[in-house]
């Protein structure tokens, strides 16, 4: 048995090469397959159940990928809706492919997969030991498990291939792997699963793994002994190089990758080049495990936050920024504690020098002074009242504060008007585990509906 995916992009609403992908359709793929979110972009997506991607530009693109999997008369699979995967954005994702239905007069079965946990589940899971760290892992109580807004599981294929078995045009999933919906299909058909999974881990970005990354449009065919993989762009190519070096991405070992289920080893994988744009690959191992979990994901309210920022270009300052942030801070410090009822845990205040060590903050050994800098200040508190009232406390010292007590006193830019930015509820990440099940589909739900618009 031989199976072939069409992966358009690395996610929806990142966009992709029309001509690719009509030169994609044409090769008669067997399935189509675009993961739809990530956790790249924090907490706040999944903390508030809400879309990184603008609507229109979704709704662009899946209006072409829906023409494209009629055409084809092949089922359409998105995992991860809407950045996050709740089930809110699975619904999201629903609405908006009835109005794309609806104006293109398809009819249409729609298989939803809901991958949201209740608190209570995965409380009852925690008593019962059925979670398990991964590292590194916050430390985990009842207490803590009542604060998430919202927790998902991670679908495997094990699940996409339920929904695959209801023989749905159109497969929306919750949160999932990103390589679980490309290799279900391949998994399903009785293809190699070391070649399923190693293939779907190439394939999960699209064109990522040739020289031109941006064109998104990748092919995958999947047999008995491996996979072969080809950019659908002209001007992109795959080469070994580009293949093999994708098991990097994102990925703590370059050999080994988990899924629910067990895991793949690529240790003996050979990369073979049989043209100037395509390669076969073969020699993955999967390895099965002997219990069956899941990863969880979750996140809640740490917090609310204000923003102020100044732009510094005296050069004395520049070169001195760090110590000028030091005194400020510790006089600021003392300025709440005479003038407010706050105490030094009731709050923080963090400073970002962009420019110097923005990124990487005293992690950073390359440091050369630039002409001006940005300096950031985020303040950090347990209601946005007190973050913004804050952050006006600080106005006039951030803005006029001396580097040294005899100098006169400096002024510096702000880039807006009002310097303060409320950015509201700061969420965090809560769990970093995986949980037991006993079947696949246990924390699962799957829902069936079909659309007429003749």
């Amino acid at each position: 048995m031989s199976t072939r995916v069409l992966v358009p992009s690395g996610v929806l609403g990142l966009g992709f090469d029309s001509q690719a992908l009509k030169r994609g359709l044409e090769l008669r793929p067997d399935i189509i397959c675009i993961d739809g979110g990530s956790t790249d972009s924090g907490p706040f997506y999944l903390g508030t159940g809400s879309s990184k991607y603008a609507h229109e530009i979704y709704k662009s693109e899946w209006r072409e990928l829906m023409i494209a999997r009629e055409r084809g008369g092949i089922p359409l699979v998105l995992s991860s809706c809407g950045t996050c995967g709740t089930n809110s954005m699975v619904d999201w994702m629903y609405e908006l492919t009835k109005e794309i239905a609806k104006s293109l007069k398809q009819n249409i079965k729609v298989a939803l997969l809901y991958s949201d946990q209740s608190i209570e589940y995965v409380t009852e899971a925690f008593n019962a030991r059925k979670l398990s760290e991964l590292n590194p892992a916050p430390k985990l109580n009842n207490e803590q498990l009542s604060k998430f807004s919202n927790i998902v599981a991670l679908a495997g294929a094990e699940q996409i291939t339920e929904a695959l078995n209801t023989g749905a045009d159109i497969i929306l999933a919750g949160r999932a792997t990103d390589t679980a919906i490309i290799a279900a299909l391949p998994l399903k058909n009785g293809d190699s699963s070391g070649g399923a999974w190693h293939g779907a881990k190439i394939a999960e970005c699209g064109a990522f793994c040739s020289t031109v990354p941006n064109s998104g449009v990748i092919l995958v065919d999947f047999d008995s002994t491996g996979f072969t993989v080809e950019p659908m762009a002209l001007e992109a190519r795959c080469t070994p190089d580009s293949v093999s070096a994708h098991m990097l991405y994102e990925n703590v070992d370059p050999f080994i990758l988990y899924e629910p289920g067990g895991y793949l080893d690529v240790t003996n994988a050979t990369y073979t080049a049989l043209s100037d744009r395509k390669v076969r690959v073969e020699g993955a191992k999967w390895v099965p495990s002997a219990d069956y979990t899941v990863k969880l994901e979750s996140a809640y309210v740490s917090g609310y936050q204000t923003i102020t920022m100044v732009i510094v270009r005296d050069a004395r300052y520049v070169k001195n920024i760090k110590v000028w942030v030091a005194k400020l801070t510790k006089f600021l410090i003392k300025k709440i504690e005479i003038n407010t009822d706050l105490f030094l845990n009731d709050y923080s205040l963090d400073f970002h020098l962009i420019g110097i060590n923005s990124a990487l903050g005293e992690l950073e050994t390359e440091v050369i002074y630039p002409v001006e800098v940005g300096v950031q200040l985020v303040v950090t508190a347990s209601n946005q009242k007190i973050a913004t009232e804050l952050s006006k406390l600080i106005n006039p010292y951030i803005l006029h504060f001396p580097l040294t007590d005899t100098e006169p006193l400096p002024t510096f830019a702000f880039p807006y008007s009002p310097a303060q930015i409320d950015r509201g509820a700061f969420y965090e990440f809560g769990l970093n585990h995986v949980m037991s099940l006993k079947e696949p589909m246990d924390c699962f739900q799957l829902k069936l509906h079909e659309l007429s618009y003749d």
